[in-house]
């Protein structure tokens, strides 16, 4: 098995994304390939999910367009993402936060987190 996580290891591409994790606001920019053209996209929303490892590795965006909750799932590896912003920063006690499908209005806010020194982190 360490021979096949070398090899997938050598095949996917270096990314320098920023760090993030569930609770995070976001934006990803992806490539929408619409017959012969070709233009950038961005996805803004809240980390719900992050899971894989390395290569593998997915993470579940979700936003609220026009009242109805909208999620998208993204390889870290895909070649479609062209890069990732990271707004906020989330104050949050769990890894999946699927309980946010639930809530409407004020409820489904996250709340930031800020640094020892009182400003945004």
């Amino acid at each position: 098995m360490d021979a096949i996580k070398f090899v997938k290891e050598q095949m996917l591409p270096e990314r320098n994304f920023p760090e993030f994790f569930p609770g995070d606001n976001i934006v990803v920019d992806y490539k929408i390939i619409e017959g012969d053209k070709e233009r950038i996209q961005a996805f803004r929303g809240d980390v719900i999910q992050i899971s894989g490892h390395a290569g593998t590795r997915t993470f579940t965006v979700r936003k609220m367009s026009n009242g109805v909750g909208v999620e998208r799932i993204f390889p870290i590896s895909a070649p479609t993402i062209v890069d990732i912003k990271v707004l906020k920063r989330g104050k949050v006690r769990r890894a999946r936060l699927f309980y946010l499908r639930d809530l409407v209005g004020k409820k489904a806010r996250i709340k930031e987190k800020r640094n020892l020194s009182g400003k945004k982190a």
